[in-house]
């Protein structure tokens, strides 16, 4: 089995909890790349992560933390600032999340910094997030899409709260649509779909970013499950497992995770079915995310899911 690339941000999300009976903020590893790196190591795949890290006690932790999952570090870089923070509030199990630290640590990769070798030798290389805001790891993603040798997997996770009016999400709108245009498999959350082609259904959004040159496009809607684009066939809702949320951080992740998982055991799918199946698959990795409070410390093994939903 060959290897996957994630290149994006790491960092360190705080999240809101209660210690007899008053608000705290629980220290997790995070980052919606990261989760996606740890997500496809739990689940068996060989995965590096590239980006830049701080140079402080919370990137260690970040390093020790992806080591143990197994997940290669080969990609990272050192850079002399403080780990950014990530606060997550919730009003119910959706996070919302704000973000600290300038420059932000995870947003100093360069171009130049880049291991081509690396990238070029991947079956998969994921890019996306919010570090594609930040020009310089902008510049590094774009020389990363060009000389990836395998499957290219994109996946925007926007966050307004990241945007400055009207122009930058133009210019993001912009860059999901120079990145879509050569991705194999396109993932994106409502959410995203949303904010970046308002009053669009979600049906139409994918069918929009297929059009533009991606082969295939997941939209996932939640505990609704999620909305395939494969080449060939109409958009087809999969439905999602029935499951006690407590915690929806990361979900989005693990589904990408899983998907990029298959890919390396099982390469493209050659059919609009198989894609279904992947995608089903995908949403009970969601599913049991969302039963375990945190990001990539909920991250499943393969046979976790299989226990989990035996029915």
């Amino acid at each position: 089995m060959g290897y996957a690339v994630v290149l994006g941000e790491a960092l360190v999300d705080l999240l809101d909890a209660e210690c007899a009976g008053r608000p705290v903020f629980r220290q997790e590893i995070g980052g919606g790349p990261l989760n996606v790196a740890v997500g496809v190591a739990r689940l068996g795949g060989r995965v590096q992560f590239v980006g830049s890290l701080g140079d402080d006690v919370l990137a260690d932790r970040i390093r020790a933390f992806l080591a143990d999952a197994g997940v290669g570090l080969d990609g990272t870089v050192t850079v002399p600032v403080a780990t950014a923070l990530a606060v997550a509030t919730h009003c119910g199990a959706e996070p919302d999340f704000r973000f600290y630290g300038e420059p932000p640590s995870y947003g100093l990769l360069t171009a130049g910094d880049l291991d081509v070798g690396l990238v070029a030798g991947a079956e998969v290389l994921y890019c996306g997030s919010i570090v594609l805001l930040r020009p310089a790891v902008l510049a590094a993603a774009r020389r990363a899409w060009s000389a990836a040798g395998g499957l290219r997997v994109f996946d925007p996770n926007v966050r307004p709260r990241l945007l400055d009016g009207p122009a930058a999400l133009a210019g993001l709108r912009a860059t999901v649509a120079e990145f879509a245009a050569a991705a194999h498999l396109v993932r994106l959350s409502t959410a995203d779909a949303e904010l970046l082609y308002p009053g669009e259904p979600v049906e139409g959004v994918a069918t929009y970013l297929r059009e533009l040159g991606a082969a295939t496009v997941v939209v996932t809607l939640g505990p609704a499950g999620a909305v395939v684009a494969a080449a060939g066939a109409d958009p087809v809702r999969v439905p999602a497992p029935k499951v006690r949320a407590v915690d929806a951080t990361g979900a989005g992740d693990s589904v990408m995770g899983a998907l990029i998982a298959d890919l390396l055991v099982d390469g493209e799918p050659t059919d609009p079915a198989d894609w279904h199946r992947r995608v089903a698959f995908a949403l009970r990795v969601a599913g049991l995310v969302c039963e375990t409070p945190g990001g990539a410390v909920a991250m499943p093994t393969r046979a976790e899911v299989l226990r989990r939903f035996a029915g």
